[in-house]
């Protein structure tokens, strides 16, 4: 169950680009790490144990590159560890792109979560009236994307069943996907032209045009966007303040202990668990239901 994906879309968007602001713009570890785990979870909550452990095959390989990528371009750093072409690699240079690393897992995390949540239907509610045509184009491209995925496998299995992958070479592999990508393109042309007609059908482009959204700004979500913003204040006011300030050059800083400061980490860390919370209370509250029937 998505409980989270029943909030109001204006509060949807709040949340997401909330955390998103902070992950990119608040280079501190405990607060990349809040990141990465919340994103984790929430992912494995709306996806699934099996779709998360299949993630796990591009993600641990991008956090790898990610994290060994800075250490051979930056040789800053007061603690060389060993020497690569006469470069010292530093224990600096490693830290800060492990850092980088969880960073970058973690926003994809979170726009993967985002895809999940925020529908096309969602998306145009927020955007449709203010700009209607860019978001309509959005909407398209970003309901395009899943289905192509999904077509493209079709075409594949197809093609396997008639025995078209038998060759085992680069060259025979790189022929077959050759006829995937060409069938298609001839789909995506096809596939647009019947939308585009669909839609002049429809009466799209008409002066006189209504739309409907079954969605409701209700207490809870009054509730879930105040909690939402407090936290955010929290967390923007202690960075404001200087406490997440954190370097990793000339030497790897100390991470702050203070009361301001695991004030920001518990209100951060609050923020990004805030759906997974409500994930779980609504999984605990459907299976109480089940038990009672």
């Amino acid at each position: 169950m998505k409980a989270f994906s029943n909030v109001h879309p204006a509060v949807c968007m709040t949340y997401f680009l909330s955390v998103l602001l902070v992950s990119m713009f608040v280079p501190h570890p405990v607060l990349q790490a809040e990141v990465l785990f919340g994103g984790a979870l929430f992912c494995a909550l709306l996806g699934g144990r099996r779709a998360s452990f299949r993630d796990l095959g591009f993600y641990v390989p991008l956090f790898l590159m990610v994290a060994v990528t800075n250490p051979l371009f930056s040789h800053n750093g007061v603690t060389p560890l060993f020497f690569l072409n006469g470069n010292p690699v530093t224990l600096e240079a490693i830290l800060c792109g492990i850092s980088i690393a969880v960073t970058v897992i973690g926003v994809l995390l979170w726009c993967k979560c985002y895809s999940f949540i925020m529908t096309s239907d969602k998306f145009l509610y927020l955007f449709g009236k203010p700009i209607p045509k860019l978001s309509l184009v959005l909407s398209m491209a970003l309901r395009f994307i899943p289905v192509y995925i999904r077509q493209s496998r079709r075409v594949s299995r197809a093609q396997k069943a008639m025995g078209l992958y038998s060759g085992k070479s680069i060259v025979d592999r790189v022929k077959n996907r050759m006829r995937v990508l060409t069938a298609m393109i001839s789909w995506s042309l096809e596939n647009a032209m019947e939308t585009s007609a669909s839609m002049k059908a429809r009466g799209y482009g008409g002066k006189k045009r209504t739309s409907f959204f079954p969605f409701r700004f209700r207490t809870s979500d009054g509730v879930l966007l105040a909690g939402t913003i407090v936290l955010l204040a929290v967390t923007l006011a202690g960075a404001a303040a200087g406490v997440t300030d954190f370097n990793f050059y000339p030497r790897v800083g100390v991470i702050g202990n203070s009361s301001a400061a695991v004030a920001v980490y518990a209100a951060f860390g609050a923020l990004c668990l805030l759906p997974s919370a409500l994930e779980v209370k609504e999984a605990v509250t459907w299976n109480y239901f089940v038990s009672r029937i």
